[in-house]
């Protein structure tokens, strides 16, 4: 069974760290690891608008948006400016996509051919409609925090250059569906701001911690992580995708009624009830019922938020719960839908105790997240969930 190394687990934390729009004045902090978040639901809906068309592939949107996040995290520095004038350089550009490869290829070796469409990706461009799509989720989460940053910067010199620069990229992407629907709904754009609204709730709020994570940026870990074990379970294609957006939508209802915190769920008998029922009518008065969302993908919004933590098959039209066991026994098919709770949870777990373990790391003395990383250890301890050894990848932190 492979394991997903620690290596690999830290480096995907690196960009929680990483400034954007570290040459002007921000109101709030800006990270890219947010900025990939926001992209990346971003990129759930264009793909929506897209998903009928010829060539278009849920797969590969996860995975050139996870491709594109290991670029950033080893080129994110390089100013805009200069990074399309290399581009403009084919030998220089493959010098850099060659140190891109050279870092991460090591560490999702053997991950079902990842390492093999990792080369690909970088190396052997295809202009696809995935591809657009992608384009098109990064200009528009640009583009958002730059209308954050504008007024702050009204006077910077470099201000109405990088708002040409946005407009020509704009006109480039006109063709794309879902940027259409987002320029002429303004319930669609809600709903794009809803998710963006992720990054300005912190994770752990009550602690100091370094690095500090947003509810966002923790909603892309979990989906990454979903994603990497759904490889190596050998997932069929529409249970890697349904286990990626599950993770990536998994706390979309705290944009409604905040982190309500495990100890706090834990204090008193029926508070995590509560708190599960005000998110579905929230989640129901606030965008479902103003259609934030079209009315067609509402079913499978709910199956990402709601008991979310559970494993589900689709069998003549209807939603059954079931294990992660079973699917892999008998529903391992894109006709039965799966999607694994029990593997996000998995994953949910792992992200909050790397967010734990990082800020032991970096010096921070806390007894409550010394406690959050031993509970997770002990707990999964020989936890097997669809074949998966969750033992073994904490055993490497050890």
């Amino acid at each position: 069974m492979i394991v997903l190394s620690k290596d690999l687990l830290i480096e995907l934390f690196q960009a929680a760290e990483m400034r954007r729009w570290n040459d002007k004045l921000c109101p709030i902090p800006l990270t890219e690891l947010d900025k990939q978040a926001h992209k990346m639901t971003i990129a759930y809906v264009l793909g929506k608008f897209a998903e009928h068309e010829g060539g278009f592939s849920w797969v590969e949107v996860i995975e050139g948006g996870l491709f594109e996040y290991f670029e950033r995290l080893t080129l994110t520095d390089i100013k805009p400016q200069v990074f399309e004038r290399i581009k403009a350089n084919e030998e220089t550009f493959t010098e850099l996509k060659k140190e891109v490869y050279t870092r991460f290829t090591p560490l999702i070796a053997d991950l079902d051919g990842l390492d093999e469409r990792f080369e690909a990706y970088l190396f052997q461009p295809q202009d696809s409609i995935n591809r657009k799509i992608l384009n098109a989720a990064h200009f528009y989460a640009t583009k958002w925090e730059f209308d954050i940053i504008k007024h702050e910067n009204w006077d910077d010199y470099e201000i109405d250059e990088i708002q040409r620069g946005l407009q020509r990229r704009q006109e480039a992407l006109s063709d794309v569906e879902g940027l259409q629907k987002l320029a002429l709904f303004p319930t669609y754009r809600s709903f794009v701001d809803l998710c963006g609204r992720l990054r300005f709730q912190v994770r752990w709020g009550q602690l100091y911690r370094v690095p500090r994570t947003s509810v966002l940026g923790h909603m892309l870990i979990v989906a990454i992580l979903s994603y990497l074990f759904s490889l190596t379970i050998d997932a069929c294609p529409r249970r890697r995708t349904n286990n990626y957006f599950a993770g990536l939508f998994h706390d979309l209802p705290e944009v409604l009624t905040k982190d309500v915190i495990s100890p706090v769920k834990r204090a008193a008998t029926g508070v995590d009830r509560f708190v599960k029922e005000f998110e579905r009518d929230e989640m129901q008065r606030r965008i479902y019922r103003p259609k934030l969302i079209p009315e067609t993908w509402q079913p499978e919004m709910r199956m990402f938020t709601e008991d979310e933590f559970a494993s589900k098959v689709t069998i003549d039209g209807r939603v059954h719960p079931t294990t992660s066991d079973e699917i892999t026994a008998s529903y391992n098919h894109d006709r039965y839908n799966p999607v694994d709770g029990e593997i996000v949870r998995a994953a949910d777990d792992l992200a909050a105790f790397m967010e734990a373990y990082l800020a032991l790391q970096n010096g921070i003395s806390n007894s409550q997240l010394q406690t959050a990383v031993q509970e997770k250890t002990v707990f999964y301890r020989e936890k097997v969930i669809a074949g998966i050894s969750f033992d073994k990848v904490y055993q490497g932190f050890y």
